[in-house]
């Protein structure tokens, strides 16, 4: 469909996609995350999101910006009225969108999950930056507990 806003190519690669309501809802799977990554989409900008979509976002390193409706209306009118010019900003250190005309919107995500991204991790490159602690953690506890980690001792209850 020639019509389809992606299909446009004054919007073809945008980064920030700007979406309705529940946006991902039916998404249970990665491969939507993965489906507006390679199209070039790194944040997607709605007044919600599924569950589990926003969860797979996160985890792939796709920002999922939570913005009241009238915000994303306002932004989309915006970018329409000046097709391929106008430019949404998202700034995930300072948590604002800046609209095409020069407004901010604030939005606020965890703080974990902001530390992730900016620093291109996931669940297992975040608790990886805690090797050194681990380690101790079970090195000390071999020597309080040194039943739990001979071999096998797991399946003898």
């Amino acid at each position: 469909d020639p019509e389809f806003v992606l299909n446009r190519p004054e919007f073809r690669g945008a980064p920030i996609l700007l979406a309705g309501p529940n946006f991902g809802c039916g998404s249970s799977r990665e491969g939507a995350v993965w489906a507006l990554q390679g199209m070039g989409v790194r944040a997607v900008i709605a007044p919600s999101f599924s569950d589990i979509f926003r969860n797979n976002a996160f985890q792939n390193g796709l920002l999922p910006v939570v913005l009241d409706e009238a915000a994303v209306r306002g932004l989309a009118a915006q970018v329409e009225a000046a097709p391929g010019s106008a430019r949404v900003t998202v700034d995930l250190e300072r948590e604002i969108v800046i609209a095409p005309d020069g407004a901010q919107h604030r939005f606020r995500i965890d703080p974990a999950r902001r530390e992730a991204l900016l620093a291109g991790l996931d669940d297992i490159g975040l608790t990886l930056r805690q090797a050194e602690a681990i380690a101790a953690w079970q090195q000390a506890d071999r020597a309080a507990r040194p039943w739990v980690w001979q071999a096998g001792a797991a399946g003898r209850r």
